[in-house]
């Protein structure tokens, strides 16, 4: 189908992609595809993360092979959502994102650095792909691009208004099913969900932005120093809760 919309979701990690990939999941249009280009990362990065082998294993590792064959490939709905880590565009040409319609999602450091911490021993700034996603968003600008960039809080605060902003801005029409899924591991989920995915497997919905009652781990303060200006540049532009 070569008038399939291909939407490619790029975000942080620790953030609410899993449960925006599910929400997406929902809709009776759309095929979703969660991280293809995360096997390639670990090849070329070396990143030492959960189950490392048992991922590239798992899928193909070959970036230049997954954007032809995945991105690019057959897909039976008329819309193709692809949840993608910004972090992994690393040796990929990245001129096929002018052919594909972008959204970056992105979350507050404060917020998201404690549970990447939890997963991660001593992340770094590449880790938080927070300084890749603004140069993902100069990048796709310069191609000529708008894209869309959501805040988790926001999105938590106003699912059905978020979702709706975004819906229009990507040409299709809002969904009521967006709104809520079954609880526990899903058909989409990549093999890596066991390490990642815990806390998501037993929502059925976007749970209310609840901020962080622990006091913020001191040895990641500096990493935090680090990505503050990235991420308040994205939050100035994301779509805002309107309520």
């Amino acid at each position: 189908m070569n008038d399939v919309k291909r939407i490619c979701l790029w975000s942080s990690p620790r953030n609410v992609s899993t449960a925006l990939m599910y929400s997406f999941a929902q809709r009776a249009d759309m095929r979703v595809l969660d991280e293809p280009l995360y096997a390639h990362y670990l090849r070329v990065s070396g990143a030492d993360h959960p189950d490392r082998e048992r991922v590239i294993e798992s899928m193909e590792s070959d970036g230049a092979k997954v954007i032809e064959n995945v991105v690019f490939g057959e897909c039976d709905r008329p819309v193709l959502f692809m949840k993608q880590m910004t972090h992994h565009l690393v040796e990929i040409d990245r001129r096929f994102l002018e052919r594909t319609v972008n959204v970056l999602l992105t979350r507050d450091p404060v917020d998201m650095l404690p549970s990447l911490g939890n997963v991660l021993n001593l992340p770094t700034l590449r880790d938080t792909g927070y300084a890749a996603q603004h140069e993902l968003l100069e990048q796709l600008r310069a191609y000529g691009q708008n894209p869309s960039v959501i805040d988790s809080r926001e999105l938590l605060n106003d699912p059905r208004g978020v979702l709706s902003q975004l819906c229009a801005r990507l040409g299709i029409p809002f969904d009521e099913a967006m709104l809520s899924w079954e609880a526990g591991a899903r058909p989409e989920d990549g093999v890596w969900a066991p390490h990642w995915y815990a806390s998501v497997h037993q929502t059925t919905g976007f749970q209310p932005y609840r901020p962080k009652t622990t006091p913020f781990p001191p040895e990641l303060k500096p990493l935090l120093e680090e990505c503050r200006p990235y991420y308040d540049a994205l939050y100035e532009i994301a779509l805002k809760a309107k309520g």
